[in-house]
């Protein structure tokens, strides 16, 4: 009987320890097991992330430290805004009875009151010698505009258009007065017509309805 007994605590304690032994087991692979639901930010992924940074500050077009954040669409709207208000004043010259102007004949017409071949193939008016500062311009009515003076010769023009653009190098209304002594002067060389911007006769009415727009201009932007 107290060899029994002693045999049964022998084997009770062998269980005991058993199960001490089993969960000390689960518990360190419970641990050593990482959570599936738990995102840990790796080192790979840091220095991703570090190098996606610098290469989008280090690229084409920008420097480091430039605040890319300024160029926004309000901020280009305000530059917008800041934009000076232009005004383009046109004046047609037309051969009579639909015919056309000898091309090189135009073109001494053109250098004889003082106007250059220029930017764009066109002819232009400066202010002094400095090309910056173009008063108004001569292009021909056949597009697109320019002057081929390589094959002057044998070019047939029915007409051209001086225009100026507002505001300029110079007075808006001593430009206007400029472009409209060198049309006349152009249409008397030519025997040719001067007509306003939409095709029409310009008549003394028109030109001074012109002129008041002109001064309209210049002082609405000298208020602004």
């Amino acid at each position: 009987m107290d060899g029994l007994r002693w045999l049964l605590l022998f084997f009770g304690i062998l269980v005991i320890a058993g199960v001490y032994f089993y969960s000390r087991r689960e518990k360190a692979k419970a641990a050593d097991t990482p959570d599936v639901d738990r995102v840990e930010p790796t080192l790979q992924g840091e220095d991703s992330d570090d190098f996606d940074h610098e290469t989008s500050i280090e690229s084409p077009g920008f420097s480091a430290g430039e605040d890319l954040a300024d160029e926004t669409p309000e901020s280009a709207a305000a530059d917008a805004t800041e934009q000076v208000a232009q005004k383009i004043v046109t004046l047609r010259i037309v051969a009579r009875e639909k015919k056309a102007f000898q091309g090189d004949e135009l073109i001494l017409s053109l250098r004889g009151i003082g106007l250059r071949h220029g930017k764009f193939g066109i002819f232009h008016r400066y202010d002094g010698n400095d090309e910056s500062r173009t008063i108004f311009s001569a292009a021909s009515l056949v597009e697109p505009g320019s002057f081929d003076l390589a094959n002057i010769k044998e070019q047939q023009i029915p007409g051209i258009s001086l225009f100026l653009i507002l505001p300029g190098p110079v007075d808006s209304v001593e430009a206007f007065d400029l472009m409209m002594a060198a049309a006349r002067a152009l249409a008397q060389t030519l025997d040719g017509e001067l007509l306003d911007e939409s095709g029409s006769t310009l008549s003394i009415q028109r030109e001074r309805y012109l002129r008041e727009e002109i001064i309209q201009f210049q002082h609405s932007n000298m208020v602004a």
